[in-house]
């Protein structure tokens, strides 16, 4: 807001202020009009002074943040920066690590990350193995999606399931995989 607008908001809300003092109970209509343009007035400069949206909390830091309903300053953000000092003080701070050992290059146990298990469905394309469709995390739906394809109009010679965990492992393998020369005549 620059100063022509705060002076001229100000002059209205305080013309505003006048006739909220000067009304009385046999007030005529043409000074009622009178009010009503006047505040009409003070909306459209109001209107023109404001720049941003209308906050979503009730938060100094944050009012335009995400809204948590059960914060009572509305705010997500300082809500979720309350709970975990709630919870630090219930369970305590964190375990500390060892510090007295030299680490490991390699790291820890708790730095790795978990092994994951999938199930990867390939196509035998004449060459190679091929994935032909998006790693699956159950047995059972990577076979059926493997059967659904076998039926396809558009099948392959064979395919297999290839288990992938830390290391590979077919599982299983459909059809008979036969190199194919992509050269004609066996390239004479």
């Amino acid at each position: 807001m620059n100063h022509a607008q705060q002076t001229a908001l100000g002059r209205a809300l305080r013309l505003l202020g006048e006739h909220g003092e000067a009304l009385t109970s046999d007030t005529p209509d043409a000074r009622l009009h009178e009010v009503k343009a006047d505040i009409k007035r003070a909306l459209d400069l109001l209107d023109d002074t404001v720049s941003g949206g209308a906050p979503t909390t009730r938060c100094p830091e944050h009012p335009n943040g995400p809204v948590d309903a059960d914060a009572p300053d509305l705010c997500l953000l300082c809500e979720t920066r309350r709970r975990a000092a709630r919870r630090s003080e219930i369970n305590g701070p964190g375990a500390p690590r060892p510090t007295d050992t030299t680490p490991s290059r390699y790291g820890v146990r708790e730095d790795r990350p978990q092994a994951q298990q999938r199930w990867l469905p390939e196509l035998w394309n004449g060459q190679a193995w091929q994935l032909c469709g998006t790693p699956r995390r159950d047995r059972h739906e990577a076979e059926l999606y493997l059967a659904a394809q076998r039926r396809g109009s558009r099948a392959a010679m064979a395919y297999r399931l290839v288990h992938e965990f830390t290391d590979y492992e077919v599982l299983r393998v459909w059809g008979t995989p036969v190199h194919v020369d992509i050269e004609p005549l066996g390239n004479l």
